[in-house]
């Protein structure tokens, strides 16, 4: 039973899904929490993930789950197994949420919401004993090492045993995670990988030869905004692993996004790190082979148009239509089999991932060979570190916030650890 006589204090700074949880593990085990946050409430990321209906986790069964964190699955799946998806629904149950999984495997609560999951989330957490201070912004460690905290009454220090940092990356900074935090933690002996976009959009570069960068003044005026589906993308990594799944993405003013190109954004801002760009190739007819799309663009259209004909026979029009335009001169717009075959691989160059602060999440951050299996800095004892501060990434699907969290309870039982040991 842990003693609760004389609890240790520990503080937690950041208050998104990684520091509640911490919060929330620290506070079961005994200890006196004390959590900061620079905003004015906490959770305001969760909250805006929530606005399209909050998706908590993937049904997907492990370890299938697992691959989701690339060349970290092995580090995440430690985490996963004391926190996986069917633990979060059971977690999600116990606060009195009730979750179902979509059509697409994704799982959400029953009323999509996020706000009555973290409303319900922090009256636990407050009857846990935990303490809110918002406004509280970290500025790092005084010379005692006591933490530097600047609130709208100033500048003041506070002391803990423990400390879990759980600051975010750098995504959405008018959310509160901007990434001032790279420079105190490699001050303090961490490795910090660069923080880069991830499940970002990404610029065009010449949709053909002889074009300027990005999409033409009339197809941005006519189509930015509007959804592309059904579509299949395909792209090769600069380590040679090949990326294609149908699903949907949204034609930007100045590029593409949305959650197909998500989910290659990984390998798509790492092919553009090397060579400068990345080809993708959209497969505008998914369901339909290339033989049967060949035959039905050469058929005989009579007096009527390019365009007519691939509205009559292959429904081909709007959108799908424009991007053809992008792409085809008006010489291989008219050849047949050119035609067909860019139907079923109509390429595009992008250049450039968009900036981080637009990105979803973000990629880099705290080397996770800098923290022990507890997620404890080496060099600094006492400090562990969680959530999307660390260097992985995963794609839209419920895996982020999973992972999150998963890391959350890793930093928590470690730091609950760390202060049992010191009794």
């Amino acid at each position: 039973m842990p003693n609760t006589s004389s609890p240790r204090r520990a503080i937690v700074i950041g208050g998104g899904p990684a520091g509640l949880m911490a919060a929330e593990r620290l506070a079961r085990a005994g200890m006196s929490v004390d959590l900061y946050d620079a905003m004015a409430s906490v959770g305001r990321k969760f909250l805006l993930a929530g606005k399209g209906g909050l998706n908590l986790t993937h049904s997907e069964s492990r370890p299938d789950f697992d691959t989701r964190y690339y060349e970290r699955q092995a580090d995440v799946a430690a985490w996963l197994d004391r926190f996986d998806g069917e633990a979060l629904r059971a977690w999600a149950q116990a606060l009195g949420v009730e979750t179902f999984v979509g059509s697409s495997g994704r799982v959400f609560p029953k009323d999509l919401k996020a706000a009555p999951m973290l409303r319900a989330w922090l009256s636990r957490l407050r009857g846990q004993g935990v303490r809110f201070h918002m406004r509280h912004r970290w500025l790092g460690w005084d010379e005692a090492g006591g933490l530097r905290l600047r609130s709208p009454d100033g500048e003041s220090t506070a002391t803990a045993d423990a400390v879990v940092l759980a600051l975010g990356g750098a995504s959405w900074p008018q959310l509160g995670s901007d990434g001032q935090w790279v420079p105190l933690l490699a001050q303090a002996g961490a490795g910090v990988a660069p923080l880069r976009a991830a499940n970002c959009g990404f610029d065009l570069g010449a949709p053909r030869e002889g074009a300027g960068p990005g999409w033409s003044p009339f197809f941005v005026d006519r189509f930015a905004g509007q959804p592309v589906k059904p579509v299949a993308l395909s792209a090769e990594g600069p380590d040679g692993r090949r990326f294609s799944r149908q699903g949907e993405f949204v034609v930007t003013a100045s590029g593409i996004e949305g959650s197909l190109v998500y989910a290659a954004s990984a390998l798509l801002r790492e092919r553009i790190v090397r060579d400068g760009e990345a080809l993708v190739h959209l497969d505008l007819l998914p369901g339909r082979d290339a033989a049967w799309v060949a035959e039905q663009v050469a058929h005989p259209r009579g007096s009527r148009s390019m365009s007519s004909h691939l509205k009559s026979r292959l429904n081909i029009e709007g959108l799908k239509a424009g991007l053809l335009h992008e792409v085809l001169t008006k010489e291989a717009y008219a050849d047949a089999a050119t035609l067909a075959r860019t139907l079923k691989a109509l390429p595009l160059r992008l250049v450039a991932p968009r900036p981080v602060a637009e990105a979803i999440s973000t990629a880099g951050g705290v080397t996770l060979e800098s923290l022990d299996e507890r997620l404890m800095l080496k060099s600094r004892p006492g400090v562990f570190v969680a959530g999307e501060m660390l260097d992985w990434e995963a794609p839209t699907g419920g895996y982020l916030l999973t992972a999150s969290m998963a890391s959350g309870v890793v930093a928590g039982d470690g730091a609950a650890a760390f202060l049992s040991s010191r009794d």
